[in-house]
């Protein structure tokens, strides 16, 4: 090819990036949240409540039945992943288990994926989720049915398991069972960080409005949400935290309504311990990324994932070369 044609092709591939990752760079570093300020005398006393949480009295009182199946609070754990999963929903979770879940290491460092869940409807469902944590030891099981109405108190639950059982859990990332997850990536951004605390990060959602309508899964009553919008908080398809922020929200979920959606109530309990959300734009949110080896190397989530993308994805992921321009 001649030198104008090479020109030609490479401006086109500069120009594809620009356009897939621009908006989403611009957004990650002009529209930030401010940091909040720890002046606030509320924000103080969870922040100080937090560092002297005595974890006695929270084992007495556990709101999940299957976490001894799990473990994990000897061990130093540099990643959590913790996936919202569905009692119905084995075969998502055994895709997982295959693919990117199956990471027990990165970069030398130590991964562990486990699974949230509620008790099944069904009685033989709830029957196979026991054997299935039994076999696997990879589940988290709340005492409440689970259902839409229940998402915000599974996330708590996971967060208190987190705090009780996996205290050396340096960070955790929450995510969806439906989503992609490049562990490697993930992993070498957060060696790079020089902060270490007061971590929550994903794809910030700024301005969120409540969902008022009365016949929505996802109703919040007025009374229970006065404000017209909620604070800046990260997408609840995927999103991380530090083992502290984890200590954090769990202070602060005692004064925050259960009605919110789980994400929603997450960043709300961050605000109020004087923590900001913070922009990623290689978390994808609720965006499906079409596949493509070196994309996918780079980005951290990518959801609405098919079981088959799943394996073909990962696999094609991990063969450990590099990629070229």
């Amino acid at each position: 090819l001649r030198t104008h044609q090479w020109c030609f092709i490479l401006c086109n591939v500069l120009l594809f990036h620009a356009l897939l990752f621009g908006a989403d760079l611009l957004e990650q570093y002009f529209l930030q949240s401010l940091p909040l300020s720890y002046t606030d005398a509320k924000a103080l006393e969870i922040r100080d409540r937090a560092r002297k949480l005595d974890l006695d009295p929270l084992k007495a009182n556990l709101s999940h039945t299957s976490s001894s199946a799990v473990t994990c609070s000897n061990q130093e754990i540099f990643l959590l992943i913790v996936v919202c999963s569905s009692p119905e929903n084995r075969t998502r979770r055994d895709a997982i288990r295959q693919t990117w879940g199956n990471a027990t290491a990165s970069r030398g460092y130590s991964v562990l994926t486990v699974f949230a869940v509620g008790k099944a409807a069904s009685a033989s469902t709830q029957l196979e989720i026991q054997e299935e944590a039994q076999r696997h030891r990879d589940i988290i099981e709340g005492s409440f049915i689970d259902s839409p109405q229940t998402q915000t108190q599974k996330m708590l639950m996971s967060v208190e398991w987190t705090v009780i059982f996996c205290p050396r859990a340096r960070y955790i990332l929450h995510t969806a069972q439906d989503v992609f997850v490049g562990v490697p990536s993930l992993a070498g951004y957060l060696l790079s960080l020089t902060q270490q605390e007061d971590i929550y990060l994903g794809r910030v959602v700024h301005h969120g409005v409540p969902d008022r309508d009365p016949q929505s899964p996802g109703f919040v009553p007025i009374q229970q949400y006065p404000q017209e919008s909620y604070p800046d908080f990260c997408h609840g398809s995927a999103f991380l935290i530090s083992q502290d922020v984890a200590r954090k929200v769990l202070v602060a979920a005692r004064e925050v309504p259960l009605a919110l959606p789980p994400a929603a109530f997450v960043g709300i309990c961050a605000k109020r311990a004087g923590i900001s959300a913070r922009h990623s734009s290689r978390f994808a949110g609720d965006k499906h990324i079409s596949y493509n080896p070196c994309c996918y190397k780079f980005i951290f989530t990518s959801s609405d994932m098919r079981e088959d993308e799943l394996f073909k994805d990962w696999k094609e992921t991990s063969d450990g070369e590099d990629c070229s321009l």
